[in-house]
């Protein structure tokens, strides 16, 4: 009786997850056009930098590459005058002599989040309205200035991101956490937004009008935590402001070459949402549709029920998949991949309630329950 209650638990959970995943891929969808604005505010993007990236002079080139009518500054900012990142700076300030670049190399911190401390360091420097933060390992379809512009011009709208796509840089692992980001991250953000049950701010890239910035306490007012996004969406909220998710794709790339660096780098994040929010990251397991439905069948002795259950918890990852594939135009990993994609995901899930420290960056750090930093 206690194995038949359990697998029924475990693959009721599996067909609610089956649900969300054709919602997901419903909704999911190719960008539309992108409309005119009456006139095109200067922008100011930062692009903080650190180390070599496998593809560091292509998501450079993409932001070069912007189809953008409008004024645009580019700063990029690192903390050490040594940093390899700066040589490719050098070579792209050669291939586009007209840009209007700012380089700012500063070891000032204001807290213990380096890339915000950098960030503080680089807007000080900044001239125009509208603040755009592009990570280094992002790259640009050449019309996402434009739609950011428009999305941040809406009325009561004070942070607009958007939705990105992830891309192996360094192999199988690389490949393994892209996928990751495109097929379970990204499904449920478009469900959470759908539902509105979520507003995330996906830190990437990330879109204000510089008084929003300001209002705000800036960069330095969030040099604490480890979830800067989520704090600095929350924050623009509370000004009674919107924050949004334009719905178009950027490229995040992932340089995971280990199965250690992939669960390390996977790890601080689930277990940041967790001690931000454990009720929400607990209920977040109806997301793992594969390996509830394998567990729930197994519990059922593999029933006809119970591979019927499996069959369509299988099918409905296969459909989110290829249907994230054509809504972004990009492909994160083969097909075949994905159950173990898939658990994977679950094992670092269940983990997330047993893991109080996180890595970042050689150092070690536990998050408060407000996504703070602590050094061990």
């Amino acid at each position: 009786m206690v194995l038949s209650v359990a697998a029924i638990i475990f693959l009721g959970l599996a067909m609610i997850g089956a649900g969300i995943n054709i919602a997901a891929a419903i909704i999911a969808r190719p960008p539309g056009g992108v409309p005119a604005l009456p006139g095109w505010p200067p922008i100011t993007v930062l692009k903080p930098l650190h180390g070599g990236e496998p593809a560091l002079a292509a998501n450079l080139q993409s932001l070069f590459g912007q189809d953008y009518p409008g004024a645009v500054q580019i700063i990029f900012g690192t903390r050490n005058a040594d940093d390899c990142a700066l040589g490719v700076v050098a070579a792209m300030r050669v291939a586009f002599p007209d840009a209007d670049i700012d380089i700012v190399v500063s070891d000032r911190r204001c807290g213990a989040n380096n890339k915000l401390s950098n960030l503080a360091n680089m807007d000080a420097v900044g001239r125009h309205p509208i603040v755009i933060i592009a990570d280094s390992d992002v790259a640009w379809a050449p019309d996402t200035l434009r739609r950011l512009a428009i999305a941040v011009a809406e009325p009561g709208v004070g942070l607009a991101s958007c939705l990105h796509i992830g891309r192996g840089d360094a192999g199988f692992w690389s490949q393994l956490a892209a996928m990751d980001i495109s097929y379970r991250f990204m499904p449920s953000v478009l469900m959470g937004v759908a539902l509105g049950m979520a507003k995330p701010a996906l830190g990437p890239t990330m879109a204000f009008r510089r008084d929003t910035l300001n209002r705000i306490g800036g960069f330095a007012a969030f040099a604490d935590v480890l979830a800067d996004d989520y704090q600095i969406g929350r924050a623009v909220r509370a000004l009674g402001l919107r924050s949004v998710i334009s719905t178009f794709y950027i490229t995040h790339g992932c340089a995971e070459s280990s199965l250690r660096g992939l669960i390390a780098h996977e790890m601080r994040w689930t277990v940041t949402i967790f001690r931000i929010d454990p009720l929400g990251f607990a209920g977040s397991v109806v997301v793992h549709t594969l390996p509830l439905a394998l567990i729930g069948a197994a519990l059922a002795g593999f029933s006809t029920a119970g591979l019927a259950v499996l069959a369509a918890a299988l099918g409905s990852r296969i459909v989110v998949k290829l249907r994230m594939d054509a809504a972004s135009g990009a492909v994160s990993g083969a097909l075949i991949l994905l159950p173990l994609r898939d658990l994977l995901s679950f094992a670092l899930f269940c983990a997330t309630f047993f893991v109080h420290k996180v890595y970042w960056r050689g150092s070690q750090f536990r998050v408060t329950r407000d996504g703070r930093l602590q050094s061990r």
